[in-house]
């Protein structure tokens, strides 16, 4: 299994820009420097009124299919 962690800022009208279908994917670059992308709609449960802030950790198995995502940190 393969892990990578990464912090996220996605303001609420970013945020806005998913649930209105204008961006299906987000890229993120993880602490290791990996660059990672992945479908917007696994973020949707750590969505606020300010939209999505933390530090994340991101599984896959070892043909890059997406096992869960988890806020590990503010």
């Amino acid at each position: 299994m393969r892990q990578a962690r990464f912090t996220l800022h996605i303001s609420a009208d970013e945020v806005l820009r998913y649930y209105r279908g204008r961006a299906s994917v987000v890229a993120v670059t993880a602490t290791d420097g990996t660059r990672l992308r992945f479908p917007a709609g696994i973020l949707r449960r750590f969505v606020t009124g300010e939209g999505i802030h933390g530090q994340f950790l991101i599984r896959f198995d070892a043909n890059n299919r997406l096992l869960g995502i988890e806020r590990v940190g503010g």
